[in-house]
């Protein structure tokens, strides 16, 4: 069964860095995007959104501790998955 991936939204910050190292030692399958490609397409600049933040079905996870504690909760599951 397809599951949806969560999104990480992401710039070049230091918090950013340590998401993505996150998601990857946790092992949640996602996708990765940069914050700026939203300036170069039709949507211009998202000024509510801060990056890093994750958008995944469980909800929206605004910055590094949101994100912290949305792996812990999802590590359980994607471990039951492999």
């Amino acid at each position: 069964m397809a599951t949806r991936k969560p999104v990480l939204l992401l710039d070049k910050s230091e918090d950013s860095i340590k998401a993505v190292n996150l998601f990857r030692n946790s092992g949640i399958d996602y996708v990765e995007y940069d914050i700026k490609k939203f300036e170069e397409s039709c949507c211009g600049e998202l000024p509510t959104t801060k990056a890093p933040s994750v958008f995944a079905v469980e909800g929206i996870f605004k910055g590094l501790e949101k994100i912290k504690e949305y792996v812990s909760l999802n590590r359980g599951s994607a471990e039951s998955n492999i």
